[in-house]
């Protein structure tokens, strides 16, 4: 980030103080935040580093049982990669989403490798991930939403939209399934 870039942050958020409730102020902070932690839809240092330790948090059993951390083997290197990610339960099913977009570097890997995948919440899981269908996902991409408010910022809706607009971003977000039975360690 610039230092205008940082000089213009600053003083929107000075402004916002002055002018607007304390909630709404570290609403915008925070949503200012991730963008610029995901700027070009790829982690920055800053967040990458974020999402190891909450990775290596996650995985230990501690915090919300629907944070998870998502193992899965890289498509170039063939290495362990792992990544956090949020599970949205939806019609008695699990489902992963991809805040990010179908260019998301996980989402990519688990394409590759056939859905092969490992969840960790204290203990393992090894799992298939199985991609729906774009005329599928509006209420699970909805469900996501309310589930994980960190991924907001990353959507042009909020989860109070209507359903034709979770229709028309549908594509745009991968929606994984999580199946448990015959899954093949993917670690």
């Amino acid at each position: 980030m610039s230092v205008l870039a940082l000089r213009g942050t600053i003083n929107s958020f000075v402004l916002c103080c002055l002018l607007f409730d304390r909630r709404l102020v570290m609403a915008h902070v925070k949503e200012a935040s991730r963008r610029w932690m995901y700027g070009g839809k790829h982690p920055n240092r800053v967040a990458a580093l974020l999402n190891r330790g909450t990775a290596a948090v996650v995985a230990a059993g501690i915090g919300p049982k629907r944070i998870v951390k998502l193992e899965v083997r890289g498509r170039r290197t063939g290495r362990r990669l792992s990544f956090p990610v949020v599970i949205a339960d939806y019609g008695g099913q699990r489902y992963l989403v991809a805040m990010l977009g179908k260019e998301a570097s996980w989402v990519r890997n688990v394409r590759a490798s056939g859905g092969n995948a490992v969840l960790r919440h204290g203990r393992r899981e090894d799992v298939i991930l199985e991609e729906v269908d774009p005329s599928m996902r509006a209420p699970i991409l909805r469900r996501y939403l309310e589930v994980a408010p960190g991924g907001r910022a990353h959507f042009p809706i909020g989860p109070g939209a209507p359903p034709e607009q979770f229709e028309q971003i549908a594509e745009q977000y991968p929606v994984f399934r999580i199946r448990v039975e015959q899954a093949r360690p993917a670690a």
